[in-house]
């Protein structure tokens, strides 16, 4: 048969089947391949179709798949659904009238294939199957050591590092193993270092906990590496996540190839510390110790030398010594010099307390030996009075009498200081400070006055006139304090203050006087002042006016006798007056006034 024959067979046995299909009706059925949901939620399973020609009697069935075994859990006949007794979805599935399977509360164990059937008559039958996955992330993993001793490095096999177990996962989830923050390949090669030993547990609940052991052979440069595990899971969507156990470190034994002897004190060691000084190995287990000083043992304790109250003797040369039996030929010594400071007591010279007259001169000497370079200074309170060790007070008065310090310090060591106190007691005559005015509101009101003296030794006081006293010491001075009544005597020679003791006395008068006298007098001398100078004034105003009066008296009378007429100014200055004539006048008006005023008593006259 040619190539054009088979074509058209092949054509002609096509057109048949389509024929007989058409003939015979046809079922078609769509369904999702793959419904994702999460543990305990609710699970819908879509399902469409066609029927052709439309049958009356179609048929809706919903099968899981179990072992090769198809088993129905629900069906739907002319729009009425029902849920098959005595199947695994039992009391949890429903069909609807769209043919839609849904089940409520999802277990792992629904993790099945579903058909959806639909049966047409004779139309005929189609199904259409869907995957139903069932999600559930896992518990954070747990990560445990061995319970078993440290590892030793050099083991011919691998040594159990830890197990990590995360719980109740669905699918099942992997865990992935990290060293220092890098994930490790996986290996289950028992021969190989590392490999892992995983396992995988369904449980009732059809949920999944995973296990894996790391084991491994370590080196010395593991004695400080991080292991974690990570367990990676997945969930709807194909999204991927990841939970992290905690950390754990391995403790792992390893020979010791050299010492290290140091000196835990951060300050210069001082005589009085506590001195610590530490012996370790780069080994583990540490080995025992021993310390030796000057070829004496000394007692320490898992490697801690301690020192109490070291003195300077204490100095010197220590040193430790241990033995590794995994490395006899390790040579484990370390050594320390030690140095402790000192600074002897502080020699003052003269040592005694020193008594001295007023205005005379005193020296002091002051000295000590250090371990170092150090200061001498002397000081009175927080001044600095010298810092060579010499002390030269001249001409002495009694506020520099008191207490002085020498103070010795290493600067190079804090806190290494010694010191000595000596005593300045200064004698003579009293002297009263300068007293300060009483004052009163008026006379016979009670007054106290204070009254400061120096001296040594104290001095005793004396009031006169006298009243109720008090006396006190205020730093290196006595003070006594008086209250009495500012009678008018007091008022007028105030109160007396005087002084003495072995070697003088002194006296001063403490003036009494009222608080506003001094104001009031003022404003009465202002107000003196003041009215004085109104008197004059007035008394000037009166004298012009009064000239005034008298020149206009003159002038209008001259006005009244005269005819109106010229005459020189000649004429009429003596008096030859003509009475054909007037006179002009151009004096000014000051010089009128006293012209009038001299002609005016010849007038009278």
């Amino acid at each position: 048969m040619d190539g054009i024959t088979l074509g058209r067979a092949s054509l002609l046995c096509t057109l048949l089947l389509w024929a007989f299909q058409v003939c015979s009706g046809a079922v078609t059925v769509k369904v999702a391949p793959n419904v994702e949901v999460l543990k305990g939620e609710t699970a819908k399973l879509p399902c469409t179709y066609t029927v052709s020609p439309q049958s009356s009697s179609t048929v809706i069935e919903w099968y899981i798949e179990e072992q090769g075994k198809r088993q129905r859990v629900a069906f739907s006949q002319g729009g009425q659904g029902k849920a098959d007794d005595g199947t695994p979805l039992t009391g949890r599935v429903t069909i609807g009238a769209d043919a839609t399977l849904t089940i409520s509360a999802v277990q792992p164990s629904d993790e099945l294939v579903y058909y959806c059937q639909v049966t047409g008559g004779p139309s005929g039958v189609g199904d259409g199957a869907t995957t139903l996955k069932v999600f559930f992330a896992p518990e954070k993993p747990e990560l445990t050591k061995p319970r078993s001793q440290a590892i030793s490095v050099g083991g011919t096999t691998s040594s159990e590092i830890g197990t990590c177990v995360t719980m109740n996962g669905h699918p099942q989830p992997r865990i992935i193993w990290y060293k220092d923050d890098q994930p490790l390949a996986e290996v289950k090669d028992k021969n190989e270092s590392p490999h892992m030993v995983p396992s995988m547990v369904k449980e009732a609940s059809g949920l999944f906990t995973a296990k894996s052991i790391l084991y491994m052979q370590p080196t010395k440069a593991d004695k400080d590496s991080v292991f974690h595990c990570v367990v990676e899971y997945s969930m709807p969507g194909d999204e991927i996540k990841q939970k992290m156990s905690d950390t754990i470190t391995i403790e792992l034994n390893y020979p010791s190839e050299k010492a290290t002897f140091s000196l835990l004190n951060t300050d210069p060691v001082k005589e009085g510390d506590v001195v610590n000084m530490k012996c370790e190995t780069d080994g583990n287990p540490q080995p025992e110790f021993d310390f030796i000083k000057d070829g004496k043992d000394i007692t320490g304790q898992e490697g801690l030398l301690t020192l109490k109250s070291v003195k300077r003797t204490d100095s010197g040369l220590y040193k430790c010594t241990a033995i590794d039996f995994d490395n006899l030929d390790a040579d484990l010594t370390g050594t320390i010099t030690l140095t402790v400071n000192y600074i002897d007591p502080v020699s003052v010279t003269p040592a005694q307390p020193q008594v001295v007259m007023l205005g005379d001169n005193v020296e002091w000497q002051c000295k000590t030996k250090a371990s170092t370079s150090h200061t001498v200074q002397w000081k009175k309170g927080s001044e600095v009075l010298s810092q060579d060790g010499t002390l030269s007070l001249k001409g002495v008065s009694y506020d520099q009498a008191g207490e002085y310090m020498c103070v010795g310090a290493v600067p190079s060591v804090p806190g290494l200081t010694a010191e000595a106190s000596v005593n300045l007691t200064v004698k003579g005559k009293p002297m009263i400070e300068a007293p300060a005015i009483g004052e009163v509101g008026k006379e016979g009101d009670m007054v106290t006055l204070k009254c400061s003296a120096h001296g040594s030794p104290a001095p005793q006081f004396t009031w006169k006139p006298s009243g109720k006293e008090s006396v006190s010491v205020e730093g290196n001075k006595a003070v006594s304090t008086v209250t009495l009544q500012a009678t008018a005597e007091v008022m007028k020679n105030g109160v007396t203050c005087e002084v003495s003791n072995e070697h003088g006395t002194d006296s001063k008068t403490i003036l009494v006087s009222l608080k506003r006298a001094i104001d009031n007098s003022a404003d009465r001398a202002d107000k003196q002042q003041g009215g004085s100078s109104g008197v004059v004034i007035a008394v000037v105003v009166c004298v012009l006016l009064l000239l005034l009066l008298v020149a206009l008296i003159y002038f209008l009378n001259k006005k009244s006798k005269l005819p109106c007429g010229k005459k020189d100014k000649k004429e009429v200055a003596s008096g030859e007056v003509n009475n054909d004539i007037v006179v002009e006048m151009k004096t000014d008006k000051a010089n009128e006034e006293a012209g009038l005023l001299n002609k005016r008593p010849s007038t009278e006259q």
